[in-house]
């Protein structure tokens, strides 16, 4: 599959014309209907005018192939954090109106009480060793101190969560590391949990946390690893369309050639010039008498 072209499908083509005349004939092309200039993205020539304009080191750093990949990729990642983030801000706003409105909320589940014994003796189970009544109940006896807390909790949480998921959705580096470290500060809870009891949602969620720490470390070369930043943007620059193109115009036989050709002139015209200027002295003092 050619990330290039879904991204550019996806987001659009994004076009640039250099100041610089030589680069700026490389990247366009005349068509029957019009200028067309070449994608930084998936390097296809896309027709009008282009997208922005200005020196060489001005232009846009796209991200293409499997940077492009990687993107998407991380972008998975921020919508099972905003789906926490959701998760997490419906349960701080449940024990919130849990704790205002306790009496109303009991009574309710005294009156339903009977009935969802009825459900568990119909399913086969033993309602009296169920953890989830036994954790309702237990929720009754809460202080409204323990209760805020607990919604305070939840809350930082959530938001912790959220910023993960906005980080990662930008590819923004600043993100890349805030879901780093906050996914790595809770895996030795999960791990704990892991040796408390062992199920199978306690070991996906600890494998993808896991696998996203590495993979942030890694690839988009954090904490210094692989070279660090410089690493990764200089990486990200020598992919660029227009470094491509610099490259290509350096070691071109037509830009070596240019500088020895006009060498070769002026040291022949000098000489020529030269020469001509010293006979006509001598000339001149050979007809002397």
């Amino acid at each position: 599959m050619d990330w290039s072209l879904f991204g550019c499908a996806r987001s659009g083509h994004v076009t640039y014309a250099p100041d610089e005349p030589e680069l700026r004939e490389r990247l366009s092309a005349a068509t029957a209907g019009g200028p067309a200039w070449r994608c930084l993205r998936c390097r296809a020539f896309v027709p009008g005018d282009p997208h922005g304009t200005g020196p060489a080191t001005d232009a846009p750093l796209v991200r293409h192939g499997k940077e492009l990949r990687s993107q998407l990729l991380l972008r998975f990642f921020a919508v099972e954090r905003f789906v926490r983030f959701v998760i997490l801000g419906a349960a701080a706003y449940g024990v919130w109106r849990f704790k205002y409105d306790r009496a109303g909320i009991q009574d309710g589940f005294n009156h339903a009480l009977p009935a969802i014994r009825s459900l568990y003796t119909d399913l086969g189970l033993d309602v009296t060793h169920s953890k989830l009544i036994g954790l309702v109940q237990d929720s009754f006896t809460l202080s409204s101190r323990t209760l805020t807390l607990l919604a305070a909790g939840l809350v930082i949480y959530a938001l912790i969560e959220l910023l993960e998921a906005v980080g990662l959705w930008l590819g923004q580096r600043w993100g890349e590391y805030f879901a780093m470290v906050a996914t790595a500060i809770f895996l030795p809870y999960e791990v704990y949990d892991l040796t408390v009891k062992v199920t199978w949602l306690r070991i996906v969620a600890v494998l993808i946390n896991l696998l996203l720490v590495i993979y942030l470390v890694w690839s988009k070369r954090l904490l210094g690893a692989r070279g660090g930043k410089q690493a990764y943007e200089a990486q990200l620059r020598g992919e660029s369309l227009i470094e491509v193109e610099q490259a290509a115009l350096a070691t071109s036989p037509a830009a070596s050639a240019a500088p020895a050709g006009s060498a070769t002139a002026a040291g022949s015209s000098v000489p020529a010039g030269s020469a001509g200027s010293a006979s006509q002295p001598g000339q001149g003092g050979s007809a002397r008498p």
